[in-house]
């Protein structure tokens, strides 16, 4: 249901258009090329069964762990109530 000047469906194109932004930054982060030999953090040999699996990859395990732990983070809202999306 539309309102104002807005057409039908206008709701879910800009649902989707939000979708596809994200999977797209997403996409720009995963790291591509080379990888590293050494952490880039630590300094530490990055294991070669890593540097096969995740091509361009720049951080050890454990660094990788660390960062991840410290930056993960939705801001996607997904309580099902519609109160919570008022806040």
């Amino acid at each position: 249901m539309a309102g104002g000047w807005t057409r039908d469906g206008a709701v879910q194109d800009q649902i989707d258009d939000t979708v596809l932004d994200a999977v797209l930054s997403a996409r720009a982060r995963i790291p591509a090329g080379e990888s590293a030999d050494y952490c880039a953090m630590c300094g530490e040999d990055i294991p070669e069964g890593r540097r096969r699996a995740l091509p361009g990859v720049r951080t050890c395990v454990q660094c990788q762990s660390d960062r991840d732990r410290h930056t993960s983070f939705s801001v996607i809202n997904r309580r099902g109530s519609k109160d919570s999306q008022l806040r």
